[in-house]
């Protein structure tokens, strides 16, 4: 199959997956990659994860419009990823409840919000900013990324919902997969005052995995 062809069905076979199990709903979230020759494959306006068409998949070339059904309308929340992240080559954003939920409580860490409750939670996200509410839409979302300088690999936007980029689609869906479960678990626990990882285990991840943990 042609490789783009292939990321197509890809995308909606990932959207499809997330959607079955709750992790967003109606039509919220978007995905984009990168296809061969550079363009950016991404999700359509007001689309529904659970039954987007490979073929109807929106192309944007140079920030342009140039095929598909008209493009989601936080562009520029994805292309803020690819332009200060140059190893990005997927990025997902969805509405999920659980790190959305986290991103309105007051005790919520802005510059780590996911405490190191897993190992996997530190080597497929590194620390997970807070970025202020923005209504959706708003370029402000692309700036405030852009301002992170390519620090962070994953932010949760207040009232809104995580953004997580990654080397290629599975590894930016796994990540945002890992996200949502591992607020979750910090919800669950919240009060409880639970064991978490430790400094030294938590560098030991850093060293043995190149995650980019200090800003």
């Amino acid at each position: 199959m042609n490789p783009d062809n292939k990321l197509r069905e890809d995308i909606c076979i990932h959207a499809k997956s997330m959607f079955d199990r709750g992790l967003t709903v109606g039509s919220s979230g978007n995905i984009s990659a990168l296809m061969s020759d550079g363009r950016l494959l991404i999700t359509p306006t007001g689309s529904c994860f659970g039954r987007l068409d490979p073929a109807r998949l929106s192309v944007l070339e140079n920030g342009r419009h140039v095929e598909g059904d008209a493009p989601t309308k936080e562009i520029p929340l994805h292309t803020a990823f690819f332009d200060t992240r140059p190893d990005t080559g997927a990025v997902v954003h969805l509405h999920c409840s659980n790190a959305t939920a986290l991103s309105v409580l007051p005790d919520t860490d802005p510059d780590n919000m996911l405490p190191a409750i897993t190992a996997y939670g530190v080597m497929r996200l590194g620390k997970v900013k807070l970025l202020p509410y923005f209504m959706p839409g708003d370029d402000g979302m692309g700036e405030a990324v852009r301002a992170l300088g390519g620090t962070r690999s994953a932010v949760i936007l207040a009232h809104h919902g995580p953004v997580v980029a990654g080397k290629d689609l599975d590894t930016a869906c796994y990540a945002m997969e890992e996200l949502e479960e591992t607020a979750k678990l910090i919800l669950m626990t919240r009060g409880l005052s639970p064991n978490l990882l430790s400094p030294a285990q938590i560098q030991g991840l850093v060293e043995k995995f190149n995650v980019q943990w200090d800003d």
